[in-house]
């Protein structure tokens, strides 16, 4: 996965004694959510599995709850706008960082498409694995097999979600859309039936802070960014924008197809905090 890395980073600004505090307090309640959940989901899915096998009519559900819920926990105000699109396919979106996960968690259900390293990480791979996120290798002679899951995962109904750019930003900008993975909607078994739902991701700072406040990228720390936003004693917003679905059968090819998703998500992305 390619890094953007740009010259300079936000400041570090050192965490005051109330900082702690809502550190403490709002990571004590995120984490009881969020792993509590996650062994509910668990058990649930004993159940569900052998019932539904690539079908999760059930737990969705509580992964939705605990992302709607953590942005009440961190005090983060949660704006949706736009209609979540109904037909099969995928979702792909500009990649601002981790908050993401929970941004599009909240009010769709979407299954994570992500590098294969990601399975491996403590906590986040647990918590990716359980919520069914299609893990990927680049390694070229796997293609056809990944080309295969992805396959079996959309006509089971389950709606994809990448991020076209391949890095998270400073949520500043949109990078251009990668057309790669935009290939496997084109095979004859997807393309006729297949729909992409572009989706902007508007991220906007606490008062006072660095905007890029929430964008968490390159070789930054996940546990220092992480503490960043727990400590935040007035938080800022997010809003997500479901723009109208494409339906792939309306393109040539690929490029095309990742052209005008990217072209879609810009068109959300407001004037006032572009960096570009």
């Amino acid at each position: 996965m390619t890094l953007w890395t740009p010259d300079i980073e936000p400041p570090h600004v050192p965490i005051r004694p109330l900082g702690w505090v809502l550190v403490s307090l709002r990571g004590l309640i995120l984490g009881t959510v969020t792993f509590g959940c996650l062994g509910l989901l668990l058990l649930v899915r004993l159940v569900e599995r052998p019932l539904h096998g690539l079908h999760r009519p059930w737990t969705p559900w509580i992964v939705q709850f605990v992302c709607a819920t953590a942005f009440f926990i961190l005090g983060i105000r949660y704006h949706v706008e736009g209609q979540r699109m109904q037909q099969p396919g995928a979702v792909v979106s500009n990649h601002v960082g981790w908050l993401d996960i929970f941004a599009l968690n909240a009010r769709k259900r979407v299954y994570f498409v992500s590098k294969s390293e990601v399975a491996d990480w403590p906590g986040i791979g647990w918590l990716a694995r359980a919520t069914g996120t299609v893990f990927i290798n680049r390694n070229p002679r796997e293609a056809k097999a990944q080309q295969q899951i992805f396959e079996d995962r959309l006509l089971a109904g389950h709606k994809l979600l990448f991020f076209p750019e391949g890095t998270s930003t400073d949520g500043r900008r949109v990078l251009s859309f990668k057309p790669t993975l935009f290939q496997a909607f084109f095979t004859p078994h997807l393309v006729h039936e297949m729909y992409i739902q572009p989706v902007t991701l508007v991220y906007r700072a606490p008062v006072a802070a660095d905007q890029r406040f929430y964008g968490w990228w390159g070789d930054m720390e996940f546990g220092p960014h992480l503490l960043q936003v727990l400590a935040a004693w007035r938080q800022g917003s997010v809003t997500v924008i479901y723009h109208p679905p494409l339906k792939v059968d309306d393109f040539t090819d690929r490029k095309a197809l990742a052209l005008a998703a990217e072209a879609a998500v810009r068109s959300g992305f407001p004037a006032e905090l572009r960096d570009e």
